[in-house]
């Protein structure tokens, strides 16, 4: 029954133990039948397996109908609905999808369209994220943590993986590996404030350019290429040229990790805003890209994550040579430091240090790989708006920023915490800009902010930070500026108030 699955919810939003989280939502998937495990971890992350439903804040506010008095629907039920929603379109899908909301509200009781609602708006507030979820999925199954989360991390599904880690084998579980053609989460990278103090961390390590570009993962099968964002968006039809240039390289099946930008005349960068544009449906197709790979997962047969990276780099020169990114092997720190201005001089954001001898971590953030820039630069959500003032009036301008709690030392794990504010760096193109789209966002207003629901991400320039009594997470930005927005991010992919509170001891 969906009221299962909503007292479930509400059971593991209403405490901040995480083992308690975790207990509630295992003693949930066990109990649910196969068919509805894969949608059930879908609404518990407020990401539905069908995707784009095609259904926003708008669509679904409107709905005015008169809740059922009892619960009488199933997950499989909601499932199914979401399968009418999704598949609307063409003439009429407007008013097609509203039907179909205002059945499924009237078949909900009042407390469960309040939790679709919020599911299907991405603001579910359980704290059930996909790290609780992994280890309630290995508590539920009595599998070990560590083989269900390379599982999701390697089939890019969680639902999938709970399904197989609960119904499946053992032998079945360990043999999720790769698929050319299934996108996997892409492995991220800490921050140091100098190459020097990056290889420290990483000793012999690939230091690579910085580029402010747009992260790209690309699968080939032969002529068949997908090329895929790093939240693992499909949009191949809309990046033909990298598509093209993958189709020439000299191997049958590969899957590549590396960054795509827009070069000016010059041979210089252009604003990232400039490269992620291309992503949108109406993309300006004038506007070329050009990718610059700095990994390889697969060739031909063969998996490389397990395998050191220098072994991955030898494979990537010999397949995709000419689209390699720039960079050098060393343990040299002066050499690392000639590299980094080297980058810089070129328009770029700075480098990459990589262990040479680590493995391909598939969405881990570890210190194998530490990035570093010369200015400090965090992707943060924005919480809310104020009303300018001057000649920003009647514009929302001055944000506030906050930074992901992940362990949910400050509240709820998954929460945003409050590090900051700021109206430097913002265009009158970005004032128009917020000032049409917050509103879409909002949760309340005041007479002078409008709060939003925290799903943009915007990447903040900062000098440091300082201990400040001001904001719950003790900590205040120190001359934060707006870079620009990152539509290519979703808030869990947000930098956390950990990793700013550590600049402190930095």
């Amino acid at each position: 029954m969906l009221s299962e699955l909503v007292a479930a919810a509400g059971e593991a939003a209403a405490t901040s133990s995480r083992l308690a989280k975790i207990d509630v939502l295992s003693r949930l998937l066990r109990d649910a039948p196969a068919e509805e495990i894969t949608p059930l971890v879908g609404l518990l992350l407020a990401a539905p397996r069908q995707g784009r439903l095609g259904v926003g804040w708008r669509g679904i506010s409107s709905v005015a109908v008169t809740p059922a008095a009892e619960p009488a629907l199933t997950v499989t039920d909601v499932d199914r609905a979401l399968d009418a929603l999704a598949g609307a379109a063409g003439s009429g899908s407007a008013a097609v999808r509203t039907g179909l909301l205002e059945d499924l509200a009237a078949r909900a009781t009042a407390t469960e369209w309040d939790f679709l609602a919020r599911a299907l708006l991405g603001e579910l507030r359980t704290g059930a994220l996909a790290g609780v979820l992994l280890d309630a999925i290995a508590r539920a199954s009595d599998r070990p943590p560590t083989t269900i989360r390379r599982a999701a991390m390697l089939s890019g599904d969680l639902g999938a993986t709970a399904v197989l880690a609960l119904t499946g084998t053992a032998a079945e579980l360990d043999a999720v590996g790769l698929a050319v053609g299934r996108p996997v989460l892409p492995m991220l990278a800490a921050s140091a404030a100098t190459p020097t103090a990056a290889l420290e961390i990483t000793g012999e390590a690939s230091v690579e350019y910085k580029l402010d570009g747009a992260r790209i993962q690309v699968h080939r099968h032969g002529d068949e290429v997908g090329v895929y964002t790093r939240s693992l968006a499909d949009i191949t039809h809309r990046v033909p040229e990298l598509v093209e240039i993958v189709r020439a390289l000299p191997a049958h099946d590969l899957i590549l990790d590396g960054e795509t930008l827009a070069l000016d005349e010059d041979g210089g960068p252009r604003p990232f805003q400039e490269t992620i544009s291309r992503f949108g449906a109406d993309a300006a197709r004038e506007l070329v890209l050009r990718p610059w790979f700095f990994d390889l997962l697969h060739v031909d047969g063969r998996d490389l994550i397990d395998e050191p990276l220098s072994v991955r780099i030898a494979e990537l020169d010999r397949v995709a040579g000419d689209w390699r990114i720039p960079g050098d092997v060393t343990a040299d720190p002066e050499t690392a430091e000639t590299l980094s201005r080297e980058a810089l001089a070129a328009g770029h954001e700075g480098v990459v240090v990589k262990a040479i001898d680590s493995p391909y971590a598939a969405g881990r953030r570890g210190k194998s790989w530490v990035k570093v820039k010369p200015v400090l630069t965090y992707d943060l959500v924005v919480l809310g708006a104020e009303w300018g003032s001057g000649r920003r009036r009647g514009w929302l301008s001055n944000l506030h920023l906050g930074a992901l709690d992940a362990e949910g030392e400050f509240g709820e794990p998954g929460g945003f915490v409050m590090v900051g504010k700021t109206f430097k760096g913002l265009t009158d193109e970005l004032l128009r800009w917020q000032t049409e789209h917050f509103p879409a966002l909002e949760t309340h207003r005041t007479a002078s902010t409008v709060f939003l629901r925290p799903e943009i991400v915007v990447e903040i320039a900062i000098d440091g930070v300082q201990r400040s009594p001001r904001y719950p997470g003790g900590i205040a930005l120190r001359f934060a500026r707006v870079k620009h927005y990152r539509p290519d991010k979703s808030a869990a992919d947000a930098d956390t108030i950990q990793t700013l509170r550590g600049l402190l001891r930095g």
